[in-house]
């Protein structure tokens, strides 16, 4: 059986869980595929629950662990008040105004945002959205939904549960401010934060060993499982590929290019082994995205002019770590070391050679010069 025929299948299956018969409860379209184009411009209809337009987003990498919308708040208004047992990391697409954060009985704090901020209500808080221009706001939401549902399977629950998560929000004053603490630890640079008043300007740190120029820095916030990173890379220049577990769901921020996704079971080198069929190519650019499934090798490629950035919301926390994301990684910094090495990480010199041919073909193509590094010959 081919690998796109077994993803589907894997996704039919799906259709029997919890959280996807809740999700086609509501009403509202459900988009799937490998990637989504531009989530601003997804067709959305009234999502009665939240008081707004919205738009499931089921990426086949998703895999049951994440779950992803967009939505919209109409010019001057506010969605409804929300309140949900699990985590869920909100970036904003467009648009300016406020989110109000209350535990039950307490008091209400407030936070303004603009076109991509990033944010997460600490889980089971009361949050509502406003907004506060003239101009319809969207945004797109990542959560762990799917697992809380298909464990709990009781929306009684998982949406009225009065238990306030005091370790994770005590209505501290200040709570949202921008975090100052950032630290390296392992192969991994971590910044803690509740709050990112722009994720394309934000400051990265560098971490090569995943590419040429390549900046990378991990945000842990709200006491979330549910994290992220922010990676940036030059024009001319591409990732190194790599792999890990499902639910990772990218966003593109800036520039524009493709990437490249296999499953591991085709090797390091899937053109070499006359398996071109199998590798399956997305194009993306801003407001892009794509989710790579679990054990398939993923490579981001930067076509356009200007570096490139994207968005990670995934798995990894190292504040609060899951058993299951360890593992898939053989090791916490696995992504980082080589498959030579008992990583999943396949470096230049070891790719298949019709990868780096093809990014030239492509940089041509686009007129942009290609600022790759000479590939060294493989130990």
């Amino acid at each position: 059986m081919a690998a796109n025929d077994r993803v589907k299948d894997l996704m039919a299956a799906f259709e029997k869980t919890a959280y996807f018969q809740w999700m086609r409860r509501q009403g509202i379209p459900v988009v799937d595929g490998y990637g989504v184009e531009d989530v601003r411009n997804i067709a959305m209809k009234p999502w009665e629950k939240i008081g707004g337009n919205a738009s499931f987003i089921n990426l086949y990498g998703m895999e049951g662990v994440t779950g992803m919308y967009v939505a919209e708040i109409p010019p001057g208004g506010a969605l409804k008040p929300e309140k949900h047992f699990y985590e869920k990391v909100t970036v904003i697409l467009s648009g300016h105004g406020a989110t109000e954060v209350w535990h039950d009985g307490g008091r209400k704090q407030s936070f303004e945002w603009g076109p991509w901020s990033l944010f997460a209500p600490p889980m089971n808080t009361s949050h509502r959205m406003v907004n506060g221009g003239r101009e319809p706001v969207k945004f797109l939401a990542v959560t762990n939904a799917p697992l809380l549902f298909d464990i709990v399977h009781n929306e009684e629950f998982l949406f009225n549960c009065p238990y306030n998560f005091g370790d994770r929000y005590s209505g501290a004053e200040g709570f949202f401010n921008v975090g100052t603490k950032r630290y390296e630890t392992g192969m991994q640079h971590i910044w803690e934060t509740n709050f990112i008043m722009d994720i394309q300007s934000a400051s990265l740190d560098n971490r090569e060993v995943k590419g040429a120029g390549v900046r990378i820095t991990q945000f842990e916030l709200s006491g979330n499982s549910l994290i992220g990173h922010l990676a940036q890379w030059p024009a001319g220049r591409y990732h190194k590929a790599h792999y890990h577990g499902p639910g990772a769901i990218l966003l593109g921020l800036q520039s524009s290019g493709y990437v490249l996704l296999w499953s591991k079971e085709l090797g390091t080198r899937p053109f070499e082994a006359g398996r071109a069929g199998e590798v399956v190519e997305v194009k993306w650019k801003e407001g892009s995205v794509y989710c790579p499934p679990g054990g398939w090798f993923h490579q981001h490629f930067n076509t356009g002019p200007n570096s490139a950035r994207h968005l990670a919301v995934r798995y990894g926390s190292r504040l609060h770590p899951i058993g299951f994301k360890i593992a898939d990684k053989r090791s916490e910094d696995g992504v980082y070391i080589s498959v030579k090495d008992g990583g999943t990480l396949i470096n230049y010199e070891d790719e298949d050679p019709y990868i780096r041919k093809h990014y030239e073909d492509e940089m041509k193509r686009t007129g942009v010069p290609c600022e790759m590094p000479p590939v060294r010959a493989s130990a």
